[in-house]
């Protein structure tokens, strides 16, 4: 008999166990994670959920992808559509990127080595939470708030570079130019996908709708649940018991733990420990980066559907950890230290119609970004296969 088939059932009867044994831990963790979902998670993602789905539908990722080929495909050996799926998981946090490349792996647009590479650095924190909630709320530095986010990009971008060695000779080849124009194919691309969808407008804007709400709802899930297990897990006992068992400190035990279940909670630990201010920083980077859990849960939730393997992002999850601890201590060193906007230090205590509205404004100057950084590289793209082609005449007259 197969014990994999008993540890399921026995582990689920136990957790059931325990929460009706403990009524009133199970309802303030519980009122404590829906608190976090309803008044940080809803407020940064809902805007970013609504707009990837409308601009899916109307075909600028496409045009996007078009223009970000050149970029995406040399560095991190995936399609010009990754750099729309990176951009919209930097700027908004996760699970965004886990479930847009899920999205488009299920459309085909990314092979499955190329969305596992994908995933593995575009599922990232998003920076309105680490500066507002982490670095102002928990750990009341805001001036550290732009080097924390500068940290986890780093250590994102490194991963994902040491990513593209993953499964290196399987490369799908870009589709041929044929000498047109970038800005006309790109275009093209997006009338073809806007043909293709099919949907008016106000379809659009509802399904759109509808499935923001359908995920956030599976993120409030998670969050609840883990917030339920790490608040059941310290009133247990279990933690001071393994400490003393290991001969280390509780305290970093309990920090380690909730880092490793769920990001919230890790860092808030961690920033309410006794470590010193720089231990507390390098330990919250190293939590952000690895991210939980609860996430890697929520990521696994949105790729059920596809042939991709978690594996990969797991791996990238824990060099993403240890690069990120590494940036921190660096940055600490030097004492780079740049200032934080005062808006970004006030979104903790705004209201939850103004934070939709912050996020709405920040999501437009990505977006805007994005369309600027695309459009400068296809024009220069251009010109540089127009000088390749000026000098070949040149050289066979």
């Amino acid at each position: 008999m197969k014990a994999k088939y008993y540890l399921a059932p026995a582990a689920a009867l136990f957790i059931i166990v325990t929460l009706v044994a403990s009524p009133g831990i199970t309802f303030e963790a519980s009122a404590r994670g829906l608190g976090l979902w309803w008044n940080i998670v809803v407020p940064s993602l809902l805007p970013f959920f609504v707009a990837a789905e409308l601009l899916t539908g109307l075909g600028a990722v496409h045009f996007f992808g078009v223009l970000l080929e050149p970029l995406m495909r040399p560095l991190f050996r995936v399609p010009g559509v990754g750099g729309f799926i990176l951009a919209v998981g930097l700027a908004s946090g996760s699970p965004m990127g886990a479930m847009l490349t899920a999205q488009y792996r299920s459309k085909d647009a990314l092979s499955k080595e190329e969305g596992e590479r994908l995933m593995s650095f575009a599922n990232t924190a998003g920076p309105l939470f680490m500066t507002g909630a982490v670095a102002t709320g928990m750990l009341g530095w805001p001036a550290i708030g732009m080097t924390l986010v500068l940290v986890h990009y780093l250590s994102s971008i490194t991963t994902g570079l040491i990513m593209r060695f993953y499964k290196g000779k399987a490369i799908s080849k870009p589709l041929p130019s044929k000498g047109e124009f970038i800005l006309s194919r790109a275009a093209r691309a997006l009338v073809t996908a806007r043909d293709q969808d099919g949907r008016h407008i106000g379809r659009l804007l509802s399904d759109a709708i509808t499935k923001a709400f359908n995920s956030l709802l599976l993120v409030g899930g998670f969050i609840i649940c883990f917030s339920v297990l790490f608040e059941l897990l310290n009133a247990s006992g279990l933690i001071p018991w393994l400490a003393s068992a290991l001969s280390i400190k509780s305290e970093v035990l309990q920090v380690l733990s909730a880092g490793a279940l769920e990001l919230t909670n890790g860092c808030r630990q961690a920033a309410q420990s006794s470590l010193p201010i720089a231990g507390k920083f390098v330990i919250i980077s190293a939590i952000l980066a690895w991210s939980g859990i609860s996430i890697q849960g929520q990521a696994a939730s949105f790729t059920r559907d596809t042939d991709m393997s978690m594996g990969p992002y797991l791996f990238a999850r824990v060099i993403q950890a240890c690069f990120a601890a590494l940036y921190a201590a660096l940055f600490l060193k030097i004492n780079w230290i740049p200032p934080l906007p005062a808006a970004v230090i006030e979104y903790v205590s705004l209201g939850l119609g103004t934070k939709y509205l912050v996020s709405l404004v920040y999501l437009g100057a990505v977006l805007l970004s994005l369309a600027v950084f695309a459009t400068t590289l296809g024009l220069v793209t251009t010109c540089f296969k127009m000088k390749i082609s000026a000098f070949r005449v040149n050289q066979r007259s």
